[in-house]
């Protein structure tokens, strides 16, 4: 079985907590686009992971495996298999694998990202991590890939064939050019190369293998649907496909062999940086779900705006990703408000809309349109059956439900792995 998982919002919807709680059953986990501008926490026990490459199943038996569509900082990579193996987590090369078509981000990438963020007028809200001139580069042709900084005649090779292109790059926005021939620099990304040169493999390859000899594959996407880089929010996304689409054409896997698509989605919406978030709470509501939903970026620590559930936005999530089920993630968050509201249509320029308009400029001026259910009160995060949440709050999954069309399979009301359960 082929499985593809997203996030059905603008990120952070729980995705590595999903993965995790599902990956037992799962014989390979494979992270099929983004970077290390993407950030995932488990929880086991009093243990908690943050974690921006490695996918979530590392935990159990399953093959954990790191796409071609991905970009990759080898030195981060490598920080996260040694912060794991400090905490008696051995990340072999038997458990993990990377393609050797993956994408490296250089630090010219990184300098080049936050030159250029700097001198925006209207700034977009990156992490500053180099992803999107990697993508740049990937789709100029102008990319290292993984296979090359292992090889240290063939790295030299690609860099002295870019140096002046890049130094140029860097010099016009103002920058220090010499950062791209940089011994120190040259050498660091070959000493990680010597260290990752055993986790390359043929991702394709060994996801292929493994759905024709029956084992169950799960793709795990990073970021939410609407910060795809074609079909989001533009300018405000992020540098690749986020879509479950996405995963085949990503990992090599043809889209016939696609069993299910499972989208995660807040019980309210959450959104990092700059771009159009209708339902955006300023007030005390906002500030009460914020706080009490630690809602600060795994991999900025930026706080997260934070809103109302945004039913047109998932209803396009749901078109472009095709999704089978849902999860829905932090119930309990919406504790002790009421009433509870979940935005069913916009209005712009006095005509009523139910679906997203196409254009960002017009999502920025739409005007929310809400459906206001009761609240509830108390601590939901000791239930452990959706029998034992409290009447107002099951009214609220059944409706979030009927107007999706789309069956909710999992609840989470916390970061544990038994604090989700199914419907």
């Amino acid at each position: 079985m082929f499985t593809i998982l997203t996030g059905a919002q603008f990120g952070d919807e729980g995705k590595g907590k999903i993965v995790d709680l599902m990956s037992e059953r799962f014989d390979v986990v494979v992270r099929f686009q983004g970077g290390d501008n993407a950030g995932h926490t488990v929880k086991v026990g009093e243990d908690v992971y943050k974690l921006h490459l490695i996918p979530s199943g590392f935990l159990f038996n399953s093959r954990v495996l790191i796409g071609p569509g991905t970009v990759l900082n080898p030195e981060v990579l490598l920080d996260e298999i040694s912060m794991l193996k400090k905490s008696g987590i051995e990340i072999t090369p038997d458990k993990l694998g990377i393609d050797a078509k993956t994408s490296v981000i250089m630090p010219y990438h990184i300098e080049l990202d936050g030159l250029q963020e700097s001198r925006r007028t209207e700034k977009i809200g990156t992490t500053r991590r180099g992803i999107g001139f990697a993508y740049i580069d990937k789709i100029a042709r102008d990319e290292i890939q993984i296979s090359d900084i292992v090889d240290a005649d063939r790295f030299m090779s690609r860099i002295n064939e870019l140096a002046t292109q890049k130094e140029d790059a860097i010099s016009g926005y103002g920058g220090d050019p010499s950062i791209v021939t940089d011994e120190a620099v040259i050498h660091r990304y070959l000493e990680a190369g010597k260290k990752l040169e055993s986790y390359i493999t043929d991702v394709s390859f060994e996801v292929n293998n493994a759905i024709d000899e029956g084992k169950n594959v799960l793709a795990e996407g990073a970021q939410g649907t609407h910060l795809d880089v074609i079909h989001g929010t533009q300018k405000f996304v992020t540098s690749s496909s986020t879509i479950a689409g996405s995963a085949c054409s990503n990992i090599g896997v043809g889209p016939s062999k696609v069993d299910e698509v499972i989208g995660i989605v807040k019980a309210y919406i959450t959104r990092v940086g700059e771009g159009p978030l209708p339902t955006e709470l300023k007030d005390d509501i906002g500030t009460q779900i914020q706080t009490v939903g630690g809602e600060f970026g795994t991999t900025t620590g930026r706080s997260r705006r934070c809103g109302w559930f945004d039913l047109p936005l998932v209803k396009k999530a749901i078109h472009l990703n095709g999704y089978t089920s849902m999860a829905l993630t932090k119930l309990d968050v919406l504790s002790d408000i009421d009433p509870i509201r979940i935005c069913t249509g916009y209005e712009y320029n006095d005509s009523v809309f139910d679906y997203p308009p196409e254009l960002t400029s017009q999502l920025l001026e739409c005007t929310p349109l809400y459906e206001d259910l009761p609240g509830w009160n108390g601590d939901l995060t000791n239930v452990r059956n959706y029998e034992d949440l409290p009447e107002a709050a099951r009214k609220y999954v059944n409706r979030l439900e009927q107007m999706m069309g789309v069956p909710i399979e999992y609840i989470s009301v916390g970061p544990g792995r038994d604090q989700t359960f199914r419907k």
